[in-house]
């Protein structure tokens, strides 16, 4: 099933309010997911898509991810003065705040790209078995279109109702069964496939199942994402590449300056 894009071109988030329609935020707490369109206008995604496309031709070699699946640049926010303001962006944090209900700080972002003519594909996963979190159980991922992505440029597909799954081990990027072998019963869930225009926005909860369809295209894949953190979180001692240096002790809150609060 694929969300419909034949509808009138228009934005979900007011303009003078930063509010979207409860039936979005109803939408999101049933399924785990949600598109919002139109959070960036399009201006904003001209420039920011620049920042972005410079950013990766300048840094493209630092890429994260192995395999081929992805390019993968953490903590962009951190190097780049306009990408800062993408991640820091109040309208993008405010949709975030009203899905889940709390005030959020940023865990960290991510520029997620798929090369053109990459034929492979992100396989089903949830985020949250990979992040040293505890206390938490609202952290979302806004995933934000830098340029039009439909299915054929490896946008994303949701497993509705996943975000309730928790205790899971980290599954495989690269392995199109390995989510089905921690619950076999995903095999048979529904699988919503959406597609976004550049400046549209895809919430998830970091519990929802999803994957990204290769991308097929001549156009790289370019999608910034935000990741959204309850205010609340602390660290669980274990290793990942956002915390490892920064001498934190299990129980320590993740906040301050490296975990900063969007909409201050």
């Amino acid at each position: 099933m694929t969300i419909d894009e034949a509808d009138v071109r228009r934005g979900d988030v007011d303009p003078a309010t930063g509010a979207i329609p409860t039936a979005l935020v109803e939408s999101y707490r049933q399924d785990g997911f949600v598109r919002v369109r139109g959070v960036l206008a399009p201006a904003e995604v001209d420039r920011f898509r620049a920042a972005a496309e410079a950013y990766l031709e300048a840094h493209r070699s630092e890429s994260h991810a192995g395999g081929g699946v992805f390019t993968q640049l953490v903590n962009v926010w951190q190097r780049d003065p306009t990408i800062r303001e993408l991640t820091l962006h109040p309208r993008v944090a405010g949709v975030a705040e009203q899905l889940i209900g709390t005030s959020v700080r940023i865990w960290h972002d991510h520029m997620l790209v798929k090369e053109p003519h990459n034929d492979v594909a992100t396989e089903f996963h949830q985020d949250r078995p990979y992040w040293p979190h505890a206390g938490d159980r609202l952290s979302v991922s806004a995933w934000i279109a830098l340029v039009d992505v439909p299915p054929e440029r490896g946008c994303m597909t949701f497993l509705p109702g996943t975000q309730r799954l928790t205790g899971f081990r980290p599954q495989n990027l690269r392995d199109e069964e390995d989510l089905f072998t921690v619950d076999p019963s995903l095999r048979w869930s529904p699988r919503v496939t959406v597609p976004l225009r550049a400046g549209d926005c895809t919430f998830h909860s970091s519990y929802t199942g999803h994957m990204a369809l290769p991308n097929r295209t001549d156009q790289a894949r370019l999608a910034h994402v935000s990741i959204y953190m309850d205010a609340a979180t602390t660290y669980t001692g274990a290793p990942h590449v956002v915390t490892d240096s920064l001498g934190l002790r299990p129980g320590d809150p993740l906040d301050g300056e490296t975990f900063p609060r969007p909409r201050s």
